[in-house]
């Protein structure tokens, strides 16, 4: 198979992968509602689950980042899939919060630390010459998971008590054939070298230096830390916010939640992706600049969006709450478009997968206390609210990362 082929097949392979692993995230906040009914918890009790997923995340991401620049990267996809399907699968047998927070939780989260750093790496080396539009490509399996599983997930929660369980068990074992697939037509790709020099695996201790002693990522680890925050907050209680405040059932919150602002972010991505592949040769700081351009636009949208029910009630509110979310999904996509590949374009690429890992360990850990934080406000607006200052401080952040260093390429 040609290479030219090979990379094309590659990231349609890892782009399903990506689906299942992203929508399957969505599951827990498409049917939080019918689970907290369920189990009679607090929202602050049902927001610990997100809570204790985004943290075993962070914590674990690193290393599943140093490894799949040590360990082959194929194996790393193909078992983080096993792993974070089968922790999917087994949260839909749950009868209590102690059993979701184990399966959804920690297997779950555990899991999907092994997928993401070792595919993007991959995507990064097969697409060195269209990085940011490859990138992209692989971003629109995230909102495609979204948008349809979490409306599936609600459809299904709609069904009676039990129906919430039906979503974690389809898509789980859905993901588990999927890991086989993967194991089968994934190839083990080395990593890339220069005048047919030998492959130098790195080393732990090399990749921490690489990442540590970086200005620019650590600064970009910050910047995406504070967008994993919001993305946590508002996927984990968007769906209620519209369920309780315009009285939608769960099937059409889960949708309306996703599907405006993943489509606004399609747009965001698409436009962003092009632009800076576009213009980088000429200016080397566009990546910051986009999506730091992104993060702050986004903010004000995302207060318009908690505060529209008090502003306009109604049908009228709800068509402009989801209006504010689509806005907000288009700016978010220019910050999506640039974030890695800016990454990848100031880390030497045998170090690629570790230094995503170690930006994941920073930014989930930040973002794991949103779900709880953000469920902590009596008001479900303010709650919300609270995320549109978090956003901008992010896009601030992004362009001190390019005052410091953004047009460095290596």
């Amino acid at each position: 198979m040609k290479m030219v082929d090979y990379k094309w097949k590659a990231l349609a392979l890892l782009w399903v992968a990506f689906f299942l692993q992203q929508g399957t995230r969505q599951i827990f906040s498409a049917t939080l509602p019918s689970i907290r009914a369920a189990f009679d918890v607090t929202k602050a009790e049902i927001g610990l689950v997100a809570t204790v997923f985004t943290f075993v995340y962070g914590i674990c991401v690193p290393f599943a980042g140093i490894a799949s620049d040590i360990l082959k990267r194929k194996w790393m996809v193909a078992v983080g899939v096993l792993i974070f399907s089968l922790g999917i699968f087994g949260a839909g047998f749950a009868n209590g919060i102690l059993w979701l927070l184990v399966m959804y939780g920690v297997v779950n989260g555990l899991g999907q630390t092994f997928y993401y750093p070792a595919s993007t790496s991959l995507v990064s080396q097969l697409h060195a010459n269209s990085r940011a539009t490859a990138l992209s490509i692989l971003q629109f399996g995230l909102y495609a998971g979204i948008i349809l599983v979490s409306w599936m997930s609600g459809y299904f929660a709609d069904l009676g008590a039990e129906g919430w369980k039906k979503p974690f068990v389809l898509f789980g074992g859905i993901g588990i054939v999927w890991a086989v697939v993967c194991m089968i037509f994934l190839k083990d790709t080395p990593p890339a070298v220069h005048n047919n020099a030998t492959p130098v695996k790195a080393s732990p201790a090399e990749a921490l230096g690489a990442i540590l002693k970086n200005p620019v990522a650590i600064v970009l680890a910050a910047a995406f830390g504070m967008h994993v925050y919001v993305d946590v907050g508002y996927k984990t209680w968007m769906p209620n916010f519209l369920h309780t405040s315009f009285g939608l059932s769960n099937a059409s919150a889960s949708l309306g939640a996703v599907l405006w602002h993943y489509i606004g972010a399609i747009v965001g991505v698409s436009i962003g992706s092009r632009f800076a592949d576009r213009f980088i040769l000429r200016r080397g700081t566009v990546r910051y600049e986009t999506s730091a351009f992104g993060m702050i636009l986004a903010a004000p949208f995302i207060v318009l969006m908690a505060f529209m029910p008090k502003l306009v009630p109604g049908e009228s509110g709800l068509a402009l709450c989801l209006l504010a979310s689509g806005l907000f999904g288009l700016f978010r996509g220019f910050f999506d478009s640039n974030i890695f590949a800016a990454l990848f374009d100031v880390v030497p690429a045998r170090f690629h997968a570790s230094a995503m890992g170690l930006v994941l360990c920073a930014a989930f850990v930040v973002g794991s206390s949103s779900g709880g934080l953000t469920g902590l406000f009596t008001s479900q607006s303010m709650g919300l609210a609270s995320l549109a200052p978090v956003y901008f401080a992010g896009g601030i952040l992004l362009l001190i990362a390019r005052g410091i260093g953004g047009s460095e390429k290596r």
